[in-house]
């Protein structure tokens, strides 16, 4: 070997210890997740959050079912994956093991800067705001989107707008945010194109159309929704058409089906009700049984207006055993349940009836409560209530405090249910108001036969600030009569059984062309009144008046001249009003009586005493008829003036008789008469009768038009000829009754309340006025 090899040799010996570690360096090291799969029984050291901007590090790692000295295991990433995504906080998370570490990579969902809607007309935003879950300052997920899009049809698929389309769409914002907007386009209604009946022998489908709620689409429903297609709807025209054959005799009735099918080209649906009718029963036995200690059955038998040979009618068993409930309950029997026992007899074709009055479970009111009413405080609720926690449970008192939210006006359904409560002989009284709303800013017109054409322009709050007080005013300007009057009342002045109020008027009256002359009043009146009992009220008022009796006639009769100028009325008064009618709005039976007293003299410059008694009657028809809309009124009034202290009464105190209290004449048309001047005088003494039937007409019930047939009946009499600048003025003053009759049509029509009477003066004077056609129509809008 030559010496310079044998150098080299050496050198590269002696220099290996040092380039090992160097060569070592250089060489390419294996990846670390092959290293980890090689050693999966490692510990986890960190986790270390990447990508997130609001929401804090701690957050995400809280997620995490894998934590620092965990050992690793990949199910646990899985699983820690998928708890990130389930938060919806993310659009996109990453998770991976780096050596001893676990790295989440996070993609945050953005914020909603503003849900809009665009493209709809039929519900308001108002509406659509509240169902979908889109809010502003909340997270963005495709997924409540998407649940968003699917309410909003559902919401326009129960408006029966079936081809509506709802497309949802982002509009990117800086700082991660965006704006969700709903594109909707409406497409036209899926209206009921036909109702088919199958089953129904003894009723036509054109008598059971006008007992069920759905309605079959026509021009005239413009303002109605009964056309719309509703599946809930449909449930309640089964128990519609039941209760149809049940009131009519059809004792086995079944309502088996109610199918819709939409039309092919979606425009219309196709609805089937499937009936089988069954044999009609007429009523054989009829008996009620007590089975209540100290209650004798023969004391309620009377309130069973079932008789033997009637037809058989559900409607009449459901009210008969209501009422005998009822009436144990005033008897003081707190727990009853009547039950009405029904036999049949199929061959030949009768129905026992026995009425059972049994004690029912002790069951009492453990809480109130109410729910829905997001304006109207819970005391104004509460108030109407005819029982309170701790009291017997008592169906009629439930009833009757239903009846009496109501009454209130201030929602539109009010339903109140039981449920159990604490303990077995608890229970709970859920009440359900849903709001309507109570004010009103009204700008209207019209025209009356009595006022001529009118302008009414008004503002009205009947739930002032959720409290229940009333509070309106309203100007009226109109050919022969107007009118400015301010008006609060607090129906619970003090949260005491006391209704308080105060009323602020001016009046002007154009009576030229019934007794020559102008009136014009101006005062206030202050109010109190309180209830004894649900039915028995009395209310006093105290008034002062500046009234002036003006722009006289030269011609006029010389009754009238003597009246002219301008007097102060100083009176007080009260009513008396006993009320049993089954609802105010829309009374169908019961009744109600007024006793009214006015005493003027505490001052002013006349002193009388008035006094008037009226009242009406109403009698339903509903099982001569089948119809609910059959309702027999029968009403009368009868008033008395007498003056005190000497003093005359003024023309503008006293009675007057037509138009409105007698149809057939002209307003102040009968009574007494100055027969030169063909005057109408008024008089100190009068009474009316009426009687009145209202029918449905054959025309479809949401038209809202209701006939009435009428006769009317009155006197008026008695008038003043002691001063002698009347000696020798010819007056014709006959108490003999005068006597109207004729038909007319009220329609609540969507401008208004329009009624149109034609009458007919069947009994008269030669000097009476008569008026054949009247005429009535207001709008507010």
């Amino acid at each position: 070997m030559s010496p310079l090899l044998r150098a080299l040799l050496l050198a590269s010996v002696s220099l290996a210890p040092t380039l090992l570690p160097a060569l070592a360096e250089a060489q390419p090291r294996p990846r670390s997740v092959p290293a980890v799969r090689a050693a999966p029984e490692g510990i986890v050291q960190a986790i270390d959050v990447r990508g997130n901007q609001r929401i804090e590090a701690d957050t995400v790692r809280s997620y995490m079912l894998l934590q620092p000295g965990d050992r690793f295991d990949a199910d646990r990433l899985d699983r820690s994956l998928k708890s990130l995504f389930a938060t919806g906080l993310f659009k996109d998370v990453q998770v991976r093991r780096e050596g001893s570490r676990v790295v989440v990579e996070v993609v945050e969902n953005p914020i909603v800067n503003r849900v809009a809607f665009e493209g709809n007309r039929k519900i308001s935003d108002d509406v659509l705001r509240g169902e979908v879950q889109m809010r502003s300052r909340a997270v963005f997920t495709p997924q409540a989107v998407q649940a968003d899009r699917q309410r909003i049809q559902e919401l326009y698929a129960r408006r029966g707008r079936f081809a509506a389309v709802v497309e949802p769409k982002l509009i990117q914002l800086d700082q991660n945010r965006v704006d969700v907007v709903y594109e909707i386009q409406e497409g036209d209604a899926a209206l009921i194109a036909r109702i088919n009946f199958v089953g129904n022998r003894e009723y036509s489908d054109t008598r059971l159309k006008e007992v069920v709620a759905t309605k079959e689409q026509a021009w005239y429903r413009l303002f109605s929704s009964s056309d719309q297609f509703d599946p809930e709807r449909l449930s309640f025209d089964r128990e519609l058409l039941r209760r149809f054959y049940l009131r009519n005799g059809y004792a086995d009735v079944q309502v088996t089906n109610a199918t819709a099918e939409l039309a092919p080209d979606r425009g219309g649906f196709f609805v089937t009700y499937t009936i089988e009718e069954g044999p009609r029963y007429r009523v054989g036995k009829v008996d009620v049984v007590s089975n209540l200690r100290n209650l004798d059955a023969a004391n309620v038998s009377r309130l069973v207006t079932i008789e033997e040979g009637d037809w058989y009618d559900g409607d009449s068993v459901e009210r008969v055993a209501q009422e005998l409930q009822d009436a144990a309950n005033l008897r003081g029997f707190p727990f009853v349940d009547v039950q009405p026992r029904i036999q049949r007899n199929r061959a030949d074709r009768r129905v026992d009836l026995t009425f059972e009055i049994n004690e029912s479970p002790r069951v009492y009111v453990e809480r109130i409560d109410i729910n829905g009413n997001t304006r109207t405080q819970d005391r104004v609720i509460r108030r109407e209530f005819r029982l309170t926690e701790g009291d017997a449970f008592n169906a009629a008192q439930i009833r009757r405090s239903r009846q009496r939210i109501r009454d209130l006006g201030y929602f539109s359904d009010v339903q109140v249910s039981s449920s159990p409560g604490s303990a077995p002989d608890r229970a709970i009284l859920n009440t359900q108001v849903t709001e309507r709303a109570t004010g009103e800013v009204s700008v209207g017109g019209g025209y009356s036969t009595d006022a001529g054409a009118l302008a009414d322009v008004g503002l009205r709050e009947r739930n002032l600030l959720g409290t229940g007080i009333d509070a309106r005013i309203n100007g009226t300007l109109a050919q022969r009569r107007s009118q400015l009057d301010f008006s609060v009342t607090d129906p619970y002045f003090l949260d005491r059984n006391l209704a308080a109020g105060l009323d602020i008027f001016f009046v002007q009256r154009n009576l030229l062309n019934i007794s020559a002359y102008r009136e014009r009043r101006a005062g206030f009146a202050l109010r109190a009144g309180y209830a004894f009992n649900d039915r028995l009220r009395q209310t006093w008022a105290y008034t002062l008046t500046d009234r002036e009796v003006y722009d006289v006639a030269a011609n006029a009769s010389p009754y009238i001249q003597e009246q002219k100028g301008e007097t102060l009325l100083s009176q007080i008064g009260q009513t008396l009003t006993y009320d049993f009618r089954d609802s105010i709005i829309d009374p169908r039976r019961g009744g109600v009586a007024r006793l009214g007293t006015d005493f003027a003299g505490l001052g002013g410059d006349v002193a009388y005493l008035r006094a008037r008694l009226d009242g009406s009657y109403y009698i339903p028809f509903e099982q001569y008829f089948g119809d609910p809309d059959y309702v027999l009124s029968i009403s009368g009034s009868i008033g008395y003036l007498d003056p005190l202290f000497g003093k005359r009464e003024r023309i503008i105190d006293r009675f007057f008789l037509g138009g409105e209290n007698l149809r057939g004449f002209r307003i102040a048309g009968a009574g007494p008469r100055d027969t030169n001047t063909r005057d109408s005088l008024g008089g100190r003494f009068l009474w009316t009768q009426s009687t009145e039937l209202r029918y449905p007409l054959p025309l479809p019930a949401e038209l809202g038009l209701v006939g009435r047939a009428f006769v009317d009946v009155g006197s008026l009499s008695q008038l003043d000829r002691s001063a002698p600048i009347l000696r020798g003025v010819p007056v014709a003053d006959d108490a003999s009754p005068r006597v109207g009759a004729g038909v007319g049509i009220s329609w609540r029509s969507p401008f208004g309340l329009i009624n149109i009477d034609l009458a007919q003066a069947v009994v008269k004077k030669s000097y009476d006025e008569t008026q054949v056609f009247r005429f009535g129509f207001g709008t507010r809008f």
